[in-house]
Order: structure tokens, then C-alpha cells, then sequence
């Protein structure tokens, strides 16, 4: 990959290509065949939420807890909506101007509030500015979303909204414009080509934080409560694999070579560590099962997304092998031998996944055909040290920030709910539903 393709590449991910194509000469006016694939995409990441993420996580639990997960997705799905409206999108993606002296390169302040500036003629790239808000609107919904995995079956549900609110604008609108917005990450040339950091290492630090302050589900690591519904685990995965397709191929942001070549390594990716990760299991319990193999397709679809524009195929395939035996290790050492109760093992499959898939990358970027490679006169090991540096700062950040977040959440309400809601099912005590 040259530097001039690179760059083109990196100020398109970020939303703000539609100068440089101005000063080159080409009309500011939407790609019609660009333009449809981003609104495929949009609805395609909004389904991995709703239902996929939905299903895949309300599958796993007891059945006296499913519509209180599915409540959980899908109040939040509203509620980011709204809130990436009404200021996330500005803090992630405005070009920081409006922010006090020496903000920008931290978040992009306020102009964009409410789509401010934003009309129908408005360009990012070739493609609507409104449209790459929409597009990026369904990050915002999957990423808080994915924390639901490590709550559940005790948490609060106010605690859920207020984290979640909050969340959303103090972690991951300011990572997001870190990394795809112009700030300090995107200058140090950090790739994060779908999510590796923006998405699945906040989510994954940001649900360790939460379950150990919250504490353990009674009974853990004594009373064994199997999912409820793998074939629920089964659907949502497999819409979860569909879904995943909009979040990586449409995050080239075009109808062009490299969201095809995303969307080859991230099925390669995927279905790669799902076999992978049956064979692990069946190995060490001798079966195989229907929710292993749809955990170790998670692990793939996560460990390649940060990847899924710096590696070929070849790469592809390596990234799939190590996703199923160090994110299953991670769960053994989390669950296991650490105790801690992240219930669905979102940092174990998200957190460890995304950032195994943001250090590795510049190892495979040169790796067989179709790989991309570096830019000219970078050094693998140079650009695994920005890497690294990237991934240093966004755990810290989100570690943090979200340690303040459930110390001011607890001055308000609870993190989760008391013994006899939580032995009654929170889809009763908290919803007065049941799904029987």
C-alpha cells in the first residue's frame, strides 16, 4: 500500500475526505453506488444489535432473565440514538475548532450538536455526511450494548441507562474521535480499521470495571445455570456473522476493493476460529457444542475487526487460530481462575479479542495476496509500538472514566438489584414480564 492510498484510506475513515477531493478536482456530490452499500451496512450493524446481539446474549442466560437482556439491548439501542443526536456525534466527529485551546486533538466539542451545519448536501467522502452519521449511530448502539453481556441476570436497570448515557459520552465519543475523528491517536497513525479499539477494548475494559464493582450473581461458581436456549445462541450468531459484514466491509465507507477484501477476511476470520474453537472444546470435554462454536465465531469476527483493512486472507487465517485459543484461554483465566463474574465473557471474547487484533496486524499486513501492507519505510515493529501505545491509552481511559462513572452511578442507585429480585428472575421483578 502506498503512503497516498493509505492516507486517502485514513481521512476516509475518518469522515473527512470530502476536502481532499476538492482540492483534487472531484465533484462534491454523493457516489450513488457508495451510497447504497453504507445504507445496506447501516441497517446490516443495526441488526447485529437488534435482534442478533439481542438473541445471542438472551439465549445464554436463565429463562427467567431473557426479556430482561432484551429489554436491556433494546432500551439502549433507543437511548444512544438519541444521545448521538444530541451531542455524541459532534464529540466524536466535529473537527474540534469549537473546543477550548488544545481540545481538539481530545474531542470535537459541540458544532455538530443536534447535526448542526449538517444538510442534505453535506458531504463526508462520497457519501452523505447524514448518512455516515447514521452509519456511525449503529457503533454507538452495539458498543454499550455489548457491556450488557457482562451484567446480566443482577443488575439494576436504572444503573444500566444512567451507564450507559453516561458511557457513551465520557469513554467512547472521545476514543472514537481519537481514533477516527482527527485526534492525537489518528496522527500517531493508530489503525483501527472497524473497532478493535473504539468499540471491543472499551466495551471489554469498561465491562471488567463494572462487574467487579457490581460483584458476583449468587451462587457463582457453585449453582451451574447452562444457557437457556442455544438455538436462541445459534440465530443470534448467525445474525451476528451476517450483521458484522456492515461493520467491517461498510466501514471502507465505499462500494470498492477494500470492503471487499474486509468482508473476505472477516468471514475467513470468523469461520476459522468458530471450527477452531469446537475442535478446543470438544478435545477437552469431548463434545462439541452448539454454543462453543458460535462463541469462537465471535472471537474471530472480534479479533479481526481492527484487522480487517491491514491484512489479507493468509492474515486472516492466522488471526482466526490465535482468536479461538487466546480468547478461550481468557475465559478460563477470567472465569476460572480470577473468579470474576463477567457473565457472558464479554471482556474474555470482545476486549482480549480486539486487542489481540490491533497488536497482531502489523505482523500480517504483508502476509500472502491481497495484503496491503505498510506504508513506505514503516517497520512492523514501528508500527506495533503505535499499536501499543493506542491500545495503552484507550484501556486506560476506559478503565478509568468508567470507574468514576459507576462511583457517581452508585450515588444514585444501586448497581444491581436485591437477593430476592435477583433469585425471582429480573424479567418479573424488574419488567413484570415472563417469557413462559
Amino acid at each position: 500500500m502506498g503512503r497516498t492510498n493509505g492516507m486517502l484510506r485514513t481521512v476516509s475513515r475518518l469522515g473527512v475526505i470530502a476536502p481532499v477531493f476538492l482540492l483534487a478536482g472531484f465533484p462534491a456530490h454523493a457516489d450513488t453506488g457508495d451510497t447504497a452499500w453504507i445504507l445496506t451496512a447501516t441497517a446490516l450493524v443495526l441488526f447485529m444489535t437488534l435482534p442478533g446481539l439481542a438473541l445471542f446474549y438472551g439465549g445464554l442466560v436463565q429463562r427467567i432473565n431473557v426479556l430482561s437482556v432484551l429489554m436491556q439491548c433494546f432500551a439502549i439501542a433507543c437511548l444512544m440514538s438519541v444521545l448521538w443526536l444530541v451531542a455524541g456525534y459532534s464529540i466524536a466527529f466535529a473537527d474540534g475548532n469549537g473546543a477550548a485551546e488544545g481540545m481538539g486533538q481530545i474531542w470535537g466539542g459541540l458544532s455538530k450538536a443536534f447535526l448542526g451545519g449538517v444538510g442534505a448536501d453535506t458531504m463526508s467522502g462520497t457519501i452523505p455526511e447524514g448518512l455516515f452519521f447514521m452509519f456511525q449511530m449503529t457503533f454507538a448502539i452495539i458498543t454499550p450494548a455489548l457491556i450488557v453481556g457482562a451484567y446480566v441476570e443482577r443488575v439494576n436497570f436504572l444503573a444500566v441507562l444512567l451507564f450507559s448515557a453516561v458511557w457513551l459520552l465520557i469513554v467512547y465519543a472521545p476514543v472514537t474521535h481519537w481514533v477516527w475523528g482527527g485526534g492525537w491517536l489518528a496522527d500517531m497513525g493508530v489503525r483501527d480499521f472497524a473497532g478493535g479499539l473504539v468499540v471491543h477494548a472499551t466495551a471489554g475494559i469498561s465491562s471488567l470495571v463494572f462487574v467487579i464493582m457490581m460483584g458476583k450473581r449468587q451462587g457463582f461458581g457453585k449453582d451451574i445455570h447452562p444457557p437457556h436456549n442455544p438455538a436462541f445462541v445459534m440465530i443470534g450468531a448467525a445474525m451476528l456473522w451476517v450483521g458484522w459484514f456492515g461493520f467491517n466491509a461498510g466501514s471502507a465507507l465505499g462500494a470498492n476493493g477494500d470492503a471487499a477484501r474486509a468482508m473476505i477476511v472477516t468471514h475467513t476470520s470468523a469461520a476459522t476460529a468458530a471450527f477452531v474453537w469446537m475442535l478446543i472444546e470438544w478435545k477437552q470435554f469431548g463434545k462439541p457444542t452448539l454454543v462453543g462454536i458460535a462463541t469462537g465465531m465471535v472471537a474471530g469476527l472480534a479479533t479481526i475487526t481492527p484487522a480487517a483493512g491491514s491484512v489479507g486472507p493468509a492474515g486472516a487465517l492466522i488471526i482466526g487460530v490465535l482468536a479461538a485459543f487466546v480468547c478461550y484461554a481468557a475465559i478460563n483465566l477470567i472465569r476460572v481462575k480470577l473468579k470474576i463474574d463477567d457473565s457472558l465473557d464479554v471482556f474474555a471474547v470482545h476486549g482480549v479479542g480486539g486487542i489481540l487484533g490491533t497488536l497482531i496486524l502489523p505482523f500480517l499486513a504483508t502476509l500472502g495476496p491481497m495484503a496491503p501492507g505498510l506504508n513506505e519505510g514503516e517497520t512492523a515493529l514501528d508500527a506495533f509500538t503505535v499499536q501499543a501505545i493506542g491500545v495503552l491509552a484507550v484501556c486506560a481511559w476506559s478503565l478509568i472514566a468508567s470507574i468514576v462513572i459507576l462511583f457517581g452511578v452508585k450515588l444514585i442507585t444501586p448497581l444491581r438489584v436485591d437477593a430476592q429480585a435477583e433469585e425471582q428472575g429480573l424479567d418479573a421483578a424488574t419488567h413484570g414480564e415472563t417469557a413462559a
